[in-house]
């Protein structure tokens, strides 16, 4: 999966899990179980990148 649209950050950022996977299945047009890996992944990046910008829960 290449490029994710950045409404997929803003919803990781914003603890919105399941509208991040919405978006990615709908983008991508994949099952449920290849957008959780995607989320995964780009949480993952996310947490070492940018740790700072993630809201509190």
């Amino acid at each position: 999966m290449d490029q994710l649209p950045a409404s997929v950050d803003h919803d990781i950022l914003a603890h919105r899990s399941i509208a991040a996977i919405a978006t990615i299945r709908e983008t991508f047009d994949c099952t449920i179980h290849q957008a959780v890996d995607a989320y995964a992944r780009r949480y993952e990046e996310l947490r070492r990148d940018r740790p700072g910008d993630f809201r509190p829960s």
